[in-house]
């Protein structure tokens, strides 16, 4: 008697087990979906604590509850990316292998000579966010406004640094931008990420960042950072701070643009991959307020696409850093060449 209730009472809590697991998983793909049989590997090209290593792990657990699947970050960092995405390129084409990154990252591969890769013709893309460029300089640096430090470039051609995370990355696209505007020349420091870039920054070890507004936002809350200048349009607003003064306040012509960020499956997986991912990125992660919140907090724009509108966007900014490299003398490979005509 005791053995059968000891029994029932195990079978009880294991059934409750698994109706809690349910709960908590979400619904599970849906009758002719694609079901994940085993980890979902994405392969993160980047060391970890960047942006795109932030961007990534705040989906994870949206997929994880809509695919009932556990998925794996696996830091790959290397060669500015190419790394970690050709890694992903190598894998099997079974869907369980994934990357992330930036559309500036994927889509300039050729340009910069750093990977045989078409963003258009190689990769489904899922773009979860849009990060923007940051003029940030140490906390104790003599530069109070960017109109300070453009004098500084000027008065000291080829002497100040900027810490960027590599010749490739973001950062280095934000201060050609600025190069192709004003004429400045600088000494790019290359880190392993954006992380390390900003770190240096506030440690003193470099006074200057062209990184990413993902990657200083806190810093610059806890005053360990200056933010002189957001490349975007118009002012940017960051919570818990204030006010980040336009570029265009110093360079009245600049025209921003907005780099992209998401996930990236390779051509060639079975279409049920991608069907289930397109609506899980629409059902769920554009409509989850835990990847919104983290995202807007961050200073960041929320707002997932994929499909063609992903590649349009991706292409508009692309297109403009990939001639703005190309033109600096940074890229080997005319943009043309490889199917990105001029703007």
């Amino acid at each position: 008697m005791k053995r059968t209730i000891v029994l029932g009472l195990y079978l009880f809590l294991a059934f409750g087990a698994v109706l809690f697991f349910t709960a908590c998983r979400g619904e599970g793909p849906r009758e002719g979906e694609w079901g994940p049989r085993r980890p979902i590997q994405i392969i993160v090209p980047w060391g970890a604590g960047g942006s795109t290593d932030l961007v990534t792990r705040i989906v994870i657990p949206e997929l994880e509850r809509e695919l009932r699947a556990r998925i794996i970050v696996s830091n790959q960092p290397g060669a500015s990316g190419a790394t970690g995405t050709q890694a992903a390129l190598d894998a099997a084409r079974d869907g369980y292998t994934w990357t992330a990154g930036s559309v500036v990252d994927l889509g300039l591969y050729q340009v910069n000579g750093l990977l045989d890769t078409n963003i258009r013709e190689d990769w489904h893309i899922f773009l979860t966010s849009a990060d923007v460029g940051i003029i940030g300089v140490n906390a104790n640096s003599p530069y109070q406004t960017f109109a300070d430090l453009l004098m500084a470039f000027m008065a000291n051609p080829g002497q100040v640094r900027v810490a960027t995370a590599g010749l490739t990355s973001s950062g280095t696209a934000n201060i050609e931008m600025i190069r192709s505007h004003t004429g400045i020349d600088y000494v790019n420091v290359p880190y392993g990420g954006g992380a390390p870039a900003v770190t240096a920054v506030v440690a003193g070890e470099v006074m200057v960042t062209s990184q990413l507004i993902s990657e200083q936002a806190d810093m610059i809350r806890g005053g360990l950072l200056r933010p002189l200048a957001s490349l975007t349009n118009e002012d940017l607003y960051l919570s818990g701070f204030g006010i980040i003064p336009s570029i265009r306040r110093y360079i009245p012509e600049f025209q921003a643009a907005s780099n992209w960020f998401g996930i990236f499956i390779p051509r060639g997986v079975p279409e049920e991959v991608v069907a289930t991912i397109t609506r899980v990125w629409e059902e769920r992660v554009a409509n989850s307020d835990d990847v919104r919140q983290f995202i807007e907090n961050r200073g960041m724009v929320f707002s997932p696409t994929s499909g063609e509108v992903a590649q349009q966007r991706a292409f508009e900014f692309y297109q403009k850093v990939g001639w703005v490299l190309y033109d600096n003398g940074l890229a080997p490979v005319r943009p043309d060449a490889v199917g990105i005509p001029r703007p």
